[in-house]
């Protein structure tokens, strides 16, 4: 095998060892493409806040309460829900929508687990909801 000067210089030990004749060779028999697309698409998940996720990241029922009416007059909840969910802050506090909810919560505990709980949760508490 020719091999050109300048690599000589460059690879000494690749060179020596391209010229030995009793170099091992490897014979390859085929490639992989990995440009076939995934069999199934990517499902990217969102997340949309409801009312509770909002009660749930405040500290007082009065930070509650104002996101309950605000939710109410942007047309989000009904007044009956906001006066179900009113009564219930007042009768049982704000820690009965579940613990608060800190910065970063969901980057830290993920979205699946935490939404299905919740789900089964608001239904049993508020069924008008």
């Amino acid at each position: 095998m020719d091999i050109d000067e300048n690599f000589r210089q460059l690879y000494p030990a690749i060179a020596e060892e391209l010229e030995t004749p009793d170099a091992k060779k490897l014979k390859i028999d085929g490639v992989r493409n990995v440009s076939d697309p995934p069999k199934r698409p990517v499902k990217k998940q969102t997340f949309v806040p409801n009312v509770v996720d909002y009660i749930r990241r405040c500290d007082t029922v009065s930070q509650a309460v104002e996101i309950v009416d605000y939710l109410n007059n942007q047309g989000e909840i009904t007044s009956g829900e906001a006066r179900a969910i009113k009564r219930q802050l007042k009768s049982e506090g704000l820690r009965s929508f579940g613990t608060k909810k800190e910065k970063d919560y969901y980057l830290k505990h993920g979205l699946e687990q935490e939404d299905k709980d919740e789900e089964e949760e608001d239904q049993d508490k508020y069924p008008e909801i």
